[in-house]
């Protein structure tokens, strides 16, 4: 299970693909459905969309 907060390293944030197990070490587990990347100049922000349908999304 990969965790996903502020302090995950970019490196594993790009290795997260469709069906890894991730949490968010809170409320937020299981399998990822899709991964959104966007850049908004400042910040990259990963969104990934779980089967549960909740979505955890970190900026970096």
């Amino acid at each position: 299970m990969i965790r996903l907060n502020s302090d995950t390293p970019i490196d594993v944030l790009q290795d997260v693909k469709v069906g890894s197990m991730v949490t968010d070490t809170f409320s937020k587990t299981g399998l990822v459905e899709s991964i959104e990347v966007k850049d908004d100049g400042l910040y990259r922000i990963y969104e990934f969309t779980l089967v549960t349908g909740r979505t955890i999304t970190i900026k970096k």
